[in-house]
């Protein structure tokens, strides 16, 4: 089952991923040719979160209604036709209409792969595949680098900027994908007629029986999550990620560019090494708070090491050796942040709960992607330096890692299902 979703799934999300912040392969040109600032450049690039928070919600209902199958299929070849259509903007506000636009396009994306997964993946093994999922966000970023670079080369062909190749490019993988997930997704695990019987029916009962669980722990139903002081703490906690998140994706290539005062692949390969590194953090941390069953130490520790990577990054700001590994430290306990992270919600949310609960984490939370970026452009404007907006974002880390401490979480009931699923392997 694995084998058969994650990849298909992995492959999407790095595509996702790179469509989402190849803005900051390009924000140099970009800015020369539309004439933006520092703080419009930053302004725009996180108004993509504003379009992804608005349709979140209605589009992970509909997926619940109409099946990921197709409902994922439309996502994708609606973002691609998007980005592609970026190649069109002449100025400050049309930039700023093409980010709403692609953010309104892709929303959905996340949860609803996320939600998905919940269909087919029992808890026991939630961390581990969480992180398998979303390596796709630091291999994006590894593989973009280098892949917008030779894109860049093509400035001047056809009387296109390099920028304008990179979205074309770009966003053509997202609709050739979308086309293929109507063959190669199984809605749920009832139509898998690609498993043996003996396995699918273990895994319907047990998916049921998860299923029952949750709704019997105070989080079954839409208004039973809202009313919940655990469920918006989980949403802030995932909106200071973000903050975070973003702040850094679409700003590192300028900043290791600044500092190094180097272009092209040295730049690519700078700003790849961190995501590269992170990735066997990743799996690791995801396997161990799976087999310990501990999710908010794991989550709060991860915080912490990001935290003061950040700050080392402030501190040897002007030392590009230095800062590249600050970042890899930094890059080390975020991303792995969110493989365990999104196992908590899983944990508590079920049926309608499920598909409301992570859209409306993904939803909320994804508006700090809006905020980091434009607060890491305001500062870097204001101060002619990044040290200001890269302590703001170590600061967001430290509240996130406080915040999750105080979350309450039900009693782990996985055992059982853990040394079937050991079994079964």
């Amino acid at each position: 089952m694995t084998r058969r979703l994650i990849p298909f799934a992995f492959i999407c999300y790095v595509v996702a991923y790179i469509d989402r912040v190849n803005i900051g392969f390009v924000a140099t040109p970009l800015q020369r040719d539309l004439g933006l600032s520092d703080a419009a450049y930053g302004f725009g690039a996180g108004l993509f979160f504003l379009g992804y928070c608005l349709f979140e919600i209605p589009s992970n209902l509909l997926l619940e209604r109409i099946g990921a199958r197709r409902w994922i299929a439309r996502i994708m070849i609606v973002w691609g036709l998007v980005s592609m259509a970026t190649v069109l903007i002449t100025g400050t506000w049309s930039f700023y209409g093409a980010r709403v636009a692609l953010g309104l396009a892709e929303a959905g994306f996340f949860p609803g792969m996320v939600l998905y997964l919940t269909y087919w993946i029992p808890e026991a093994e939630r961390a581990r595949t969480n992180a398998l999922f979303m390596m796709a966000a630091p291999i994006a970023i590894a593989v973009g680098a280098p892949v917008s670079e030779a894109i860049m080369k093509l400035d001047g062909t056809l009387g296109l900027h390099n920028w304008q190749w990179l979205f074309l490019l770009e966003g053509v993988p997202a609709v050739a994908l979308g086309v293929i997930a109507l063959r190669a997704l199984t809605d749920r695990p009832e139509d898998a007629s690609w498993l043996p019987l003996s396995d699918r029916a273990w895994l319907v009962a047990t998916m049921r029986e998860e299923r029952s669980r949750r709704g019997t722990g105070g989080h079954g139903s839409v208004a039973a999550s809202l009313r919940s002081g655990t469920f918006w703490r989980l949403t802030l906690v995932y909106f200071l990620n973000t903050i975070v998140t973003y702040g850094v994706f679409l700003w590192l290539p300028k900043i290791l560019k600044d500092a190094s005062g180097a272009g092209g692949f040295v730049v690519s390969a700078m700003t790849a090494f961190p995501f590269v590194i992170a990735l066997g953090a990743m799996v690791w941390i995801g396997r161990h708070s799976d087999r310990t069953g501990e999710r908010r130490w794991h989550v709060a520790g991860c915080a912490a090491m990001a935290a003061v990577g950040l700050i080392l990054a402030a501190t040897f700001q002007d030392h590009v050796l230095l800062l590249v590994l600050s970042f890899t430290l930094s890059q080390s306990g975020q991303r792995s942040v969110m493989s365990v992270f999104w196992a908590i919600p899983q944990r508590l949310l079920g049926g309608t709960a499920a598909a409301t609960g992570i859209a409306l984490i993904n939803a909320v939370g994804n508006l700090g992607g809006w905020v980091g970026p434009s607060v890491m452009g305001w500062l870097r404007q204001s101060t002619g330096a990044y040290r200001g907006g890269l302590l703001v974002l170590s600061c967001a880390l430290i509240a996130e890692g406080l915040l999750v401490l105080t979350l309450r979480l039900p009693a782990e009931s996985l055992s059982s299902t853990a040394r079937d699923l050991r079994h079964r392997a």
